[in-house]
């Protein structure tokens, strides 16, 4: 391995804060580097340090060839915010003055206009775009250009599902395995465990290294923190149950490098399972009823486009389900939809009686009427104690459990940081006690840290939850069922995100169809997959169906017992019941076909 960038007793201050104190470490060739930590504590200042447009207060950094000098180090960086000139053209921001012969005639460059800017007016100008398609534009300049070194900062905030998996895909193959080096911060962990095979953990004024990607930096933390005093025990839980989910929820974790899924099991041999189903399920419809939110024929249009064409669904007490599609594809438009905000264009809605919406978007717009007040002013008008975990906490001890300090009782909501205001507007959003919550990307301004807390949070929560998001661990995690919305009609996934992901390719390779934000190209013919990567396709597709079974085995239990403590008199109650335990079942036979179709398929691959 060769060094790329050393540093050496690195400190970093300002006239208010220490960042960085005595740091030393190394980029080599071949690294592969996820950057986490806590919102504040120095990850985008450090990437500056590395490429040279932070100077240390003192320290020095070195990069390969020096600075400026013919053969210097190519560094790449994606910013969090751009600094796109808002005259140039697409075109013009992407690959500069190069003439389309030239560009066109490499395939990488080609790959990534298609992926990321498909949808875009080519000699259309920047000044025009929205947030989201200028960051697409920026990645794609950054990726486009040669480079030794590649600094990306949230580079999946603002795209959607398929464009993070092309990105991933992309960072895989972009070096090879001793070439280059990626240094990557984002919150997105199934992100940080496809693309790294090393993790820097920042906090306390240092950095510290792990080995292997996300889940097994996980592993390290949880053993770290078990080697703690009392005062760490509460954050070692809440760790030990994020690994239980990475260890119990996630098949295709478990065969990362690195990550040694027997100690793993040992950890977390004590730990409950993550969601009591079956208590939750009972106290869900206690609350709720039998009826929660029916979409009968429901159409949402907007002038002469149709955003949502003639959607049949129902919801029902204890429901878990993610909502995924593109930018654009309604997704919003079905929340409001769901919660009676929007009146459809034809059809019906019908919502329960007993339903208690509670909402959170992601503009946040809940909070604008108490941005002068005080965090502890807005608590005060809720009760005094909830029942969390069987335990009586306050809405400060909650507060607490979500990262904030008491000195932060003090501050003003207009005070608060992204993040900050949007762990506040969800602990609110809880304290009304809604039955039926509808989540509108609420990881953004999120650390990972923080999402584990929030995860854990939502875990124990009784009621009918609807969320949507591009972070794929995280509608992974919370939610039992996924489903797609597709051109304009919603599409259930027994096969979670890699079935909606196979479906959006489905549908390009078919015809000119636009999805996910992308055109598909139906003059490019698919390209044949190598019989290794289709082999390792279907073996990730049997580990989902399994287990999918294995939640809709777990569902199915959770009715049976309903259904044995109903009154044996309650008719009603006993054949809404029984309708939902025959819907699982339909669930259940069409996934065992699934799951012999693609076993089928594996035993072929293997005598061929």
């Amino acid at each position: 391995m060769t060094v790329l960038i050393n540093c050496k007793d690195l400190v970093l201050e300002y006239p208010a804060k220490r960042v960085f104190a005595g740091v030393t470490l190394g980029v080599h060739t071949g690294g592969r580097i996820g950057i986490v930590g806590r919102n504040g504590d120095g990850k985008t200042s450090l990437l500056g340090l590395l490429d040279g447009s932070v100077a240390p207060t003192s320290g020095e950094v070195t990069q390969r060839g020096g600075r400026g000098r013919p053969g210097a180090l190519r560094i790449g960086r994606l910013s969090q915010s751009d600094l796109l000139d808002d005259r140039l053209t697409v075109a013009q921001a992407v690959v500069g003055n190069v003439p389309e012969h030239e560009w066109a005639a490499d395939r990488a460059s080609r790959d990534i206009i298609d992926a990321l800017l498909a949808d875009l007016p080519w000699d259309g100008p920047v000044g025009e775009l929205s947030g989201g398609q200028r960051r697409r534009v920026d990645l794609a300049r950054l990726l486009i250009a040669p480079c030794d070194v590649l600094m990306l900062d949230e580079p999946t905030n603002h795209l959607d599902l398929q464009a993070i998996t092309w990105l991933a895909a992309h960072l895989q193959q972009r070096w090879q395995a001793d070439a280059g080096a990626l240094l990557v911060v984002t919150h997105d962990r199934w992100f940080l465990d496809e693309v790294c095979t090393a993790m820097w953990e920042v906090h306390s004024g240092g950095v510290e290294p792990f080995e292997g990607g996300f889940s097994a930096y996980i592993l390290q933390r949880v053993k770290r923190a078990q080697a703690t005093e009392s005062a760490e025990r509460r954050r070692q839980n809440a760790l030990r149950r994020e690994l239980a989910w990475l260890s119990r929820g996630a098949q295709a974790r478990a065969t990362k490098p690195k990550f040694h899924v027997q100690t793993a099991r040992a950890l977390i041999a004590d730990m409950p399972p993550l969601r009591d189903t079956l208590e939750l399920s009972r106290v869900a419809m206690k609350r709720l009823g039998k009826q929660v939110i029916d979409l009968m024929g429901a159409s949402v249009r907007y002038g002469e486009l149709t955003v949502l064409d003639q959607l049949d669904w129902s919801l029902g007490p204890g429901q878990r389900v993610g909502i995924l599609g593109a930018n654009g594809a309604g997704k919003t438009s079905l929340l409001r939809l769901l919660d009676g905000t929007l009146e459809p264009s034809t059809g019906r809605v019908k919502i329960g009686a007993s339903v208690q919406f509670g909402s959170l978007s992601q503009r946040l717009e809940e909070l604008a009427p108490f941005e002068g007040e005080q965090v502890r002013q807005l608590l005060a008008g809720y009760k005094t104690t909830y029942p969390i975990d069987g335990k009586e906490l306050s809405p400060t001890k909650l507060l607490e459990r979500l990262g904030f300090s008491r000195e932060h009782l003090l501050s003003r909501v207009c005070d608060l940081s992204g993040g900050q205001r949007r762990r506040l507007q969800l602990l609110l959003t809880l304290l009304a006690e809604p039955n039926v919550l509808v989540l509108d990307e609420p990881g953004n301004d999120l650390d990972t840290d923080m999402l584990a807390l929030v995860e854990g949070l939502l875990d124990t929560w009784p009621g009918t939850l609807i969320l949507v998001s591009h972070d794929r661990y995280l509608i992974e995690r919370v939610t039992d069922d996924q489903y797609a919305l597709i051109g304009g009609t919603l599409r259930h996934l027994p096969g979670g995100v890699d079935e909606y992901l196979h479906q959006l390719a489905a549908a390009q390779h078919a015809g000119n169809m636009r999805v996910e934000g992308h055109r598909a190209r139906a003059d490019q013919p698919a390209k044949p997959a190598k019989t290794g990567n289709v082999a390792r396709q279907l073996k990730k597709q049997l580990a989902l169906v399994e287990r999918r079974l294995r939640t809709l085995n777990d569902q199915t239990k959770a009715l049976t017992g309903l259904m044995h403590e109903a009154d044996p008199s309650d008719y009603e109650t006993l054949v809404g019941l029984g309708t939902q335990q025959q819907k699982l079942k339909k669930q259940s036979e069409e996934l065992e076909e699934e799951w012999l179709a693609v076993s089928e398929l594996l035993e072929s691959l293997g005598k061929a």
